[in-house]
């Protein structure tokens, strides 16, 4: 193993892109984001492991890249997702000590997704899901035709990784275009993806799915999208009128709700005082390590590890206890 001084270190965002999705996704004109990327996207393992290795990271839990089958026509979905995970279990038994997953799902046809899921996790040993932003670019998971899949994650105790994935164009179009030319990352990573997953999250539990499906699991990437800084705003605005206000924990029921039921990872977001604004509002047993490799590398993830002044037990959590106990690895 390749422990990083002693403690053991689990990455729960990293990602690999299936050969048949690339194949129709490049007759459809979709590439990965540079040839690097892209290589590293096709490895199937080797390469996972060796930078793992120089890293000091022990366990990868991989997930289909962004935006997985999600895009793709529903018959075709369903059908291609169950190969996806197929593959990617055979990929996992070649090391089972080194990579665990999370299942792509067919979001499209979410009946079949559910049983998707429970496949994976039943017969596959997978160990959750990720699913990407926009259900097609245009509906909110919070919406009730989704349900089923929330439904049947908290039957299973298992989590859904709520990934980001490019806002409504709509949105773009309104307040990101004037910059899109000089600062293309605009709409992506450095703000629209936050835009978009934070508002998912917000929808989640105004939705009352949490209500319906108590035992739901949700996991954000990039510590919470924000909304960790923004929780005690949110809550106290949300308490003053409307549905929120009628509840008997008015004040505090969003932050209660939203740090009862999500966690949140590191991906791509090593700040430490963006962690520790996380950790007082959420608890140290609510962050999970994860570094969204191959679009972020590996190597200053675990280099800002070793730069956190943090207890041995906070440290443990964050590194590998959470995601061992979320997970059930």
């Amino acid at each position: 193993m390749t422990t990083r001084n002693g403690t053991r270190v689990i990455a729960i965002e990293e990602h690999f892109l299936d050969p048949e999705v690339k194949a129709v996704m490049a007759a459809n004109g979709m590439r990965p984001l540079g040839p690097e990327i892209g290589r590293r996207l096709d490895d199937g393992g080797a390469l996972h492991i060796k930078e793992m290795d120089e890293a000091g990271i022990d366990m990868q839990v991989l997930s289909h890249s962004p935006p997985g089958t999600q895009w793709l026509d529903a018959a075709t979905a369903v059908s291609m997702t169950r190969g996806v995970n197929d593959r990617l279990k055979l990929w996992v038994d070649r090391d089972p000590t080194r990579f665990a997953a999370f299942a792509a799902l067919p979001t499209q046809e979410p009946d079949a997704a559910a049983n998707e899921l429970e496949r994976c996790v039943d017969k596959l040993g997978f160990k959750g899901a990720m699913i990407y932003g926009l259900a097609a670019g245009q509906v909110f998971f919070d919406d009730k035709r989704f349900w089923p899949i929330f439904e049947r994650a908290a039957a299973l105790d298992v989590p859904i990784y709520l990934h980001p994935a490019p806002p409504h164009p709509t949105m773009v179009d309104i307040y990101l275009k004037d910059y899109l030319a000089d600062y293309p990352t605009i709409a992506g990573p450095a703000w629209g993806f936050g835009i978009e997953t934070a508002t998912a999250a917000l929808r989640m539990v105004l939705s009352g799915v949490f209500d319906k499906y108590p035992n739901l699991k949700i996991i954000l990437g990039h510590l919470g999208e924000g909304i960790p800084f923004q929780l005690h705003r949110m809550s106290e605005s949300l308490s003053h009128v409307g549905a929120a206000s009628k509840r008997p924990n008015a004040m505090t029921w969003f932050r209660d709700v939203f740090c009862d039921r999500f966690w949140i990872t590191t991906s791509g977001n090593f700040s430490t005082p963006a962690l520790m604004c996380s950790m007082i509002e959420m608890g140290a047993d609510r962050i999970l390590y994860a570094v969204d490799w191959p679009f972020v590398m590996n190597q200053p993830g675990t280099d800002w590890i070793e730069e956190l002044r943090i207890s041995p037990d906070d440290r443990r959590k964050l590194l590998h206890g959470n995601a061992e106990t979320l997970l059930k690895l």
